[in-house]
């Protein structure tokens, strides 16, 4: 058996196998990133939801002291229904998307601390133990919404990197995988919210 007949094929062979594994890893590891991904943009969901339960308390809660500023409560209320009504598909992730997810949570956040802050006139809500209880619960539930939104950077960054170094880059966009938009701080964060009474 002449084994110089066969080394074409065996080179040929070896070759197509090669490519293949590299081919599949590269895919596997993109839809393994995708995967941390979609789970991050869950965690973050789940905390954003949190706060909205918590907000509806707090608003009923707040409703007891009558003379309390309606549109205060109206605009917590608004800003609440619009950020509910915003959502993003965790499979196509697109910086318009988190703009608008993250535009309507900054409303919340913007109308919830004016709410928080007018509090301070109504004394018999500041000793409320509801209303407190409440307010640390929401405090907690921020902490957790700026700890998911930067594990979901951290877990967006490995898959981009992944996806856009070359050759990775040659077969991504082949195998439908697109670069992910990064949560970004609102324009306007680094300013403190004004309130006027």
């Amino acid at each position: 058996m002449d084994f110089k007949k066969f080394l074409p094929w065996i080179i040929v062979a070896v070759i197509v196998i090669a490519g293949y594994s590299w081919i599949k890893g590269i895919n596997n590891t993109a839809v393994t990133l995708n995967q941390n991904i979609e789970e991050s943009w869950g965690n973050v969901q789940t905390a954003y939801q949190r706060r909205n339960d918590l907000i509806g308390n707090l608003v009923n809660t707040v409703k007891g002291a009558a003379d309390f500023e309606k549109s205060t409560l109206t605009a917590v209320i608004e800003a609440r229904a619009k950020a509910t009504q915003t959502t993003v598909d965790p499979t196509n992730i697109t910086p318009e998307q988190l703009a608008a997810f993250n535009s309507a949570q900054s409303g919340v956040s913007s109308s919830l601390s004016r709410l928080l802050v007018s509090v301070e006139r109504y004394p018999e809500l500041k000793a409320n133990q509801n209303f407190l209880k409440l307010q640390d619960e929401l405090a907690s539930t921020e902490n957790q919404i700026l700890t998911a939104r930067t594990r979901f950077n951290e877990a967006v960054k490995p898959y981009n990197n992944h996806i856009k170094t070359f050759p990775n880059s040659l077969f991504a966009g082949m195998f439908g995988f697109q670069e992910k938009a990064y949560f970004n701080a609102v324009e306007g964060a680094d300013k403190p919210v004004e309130v006027k009474f």
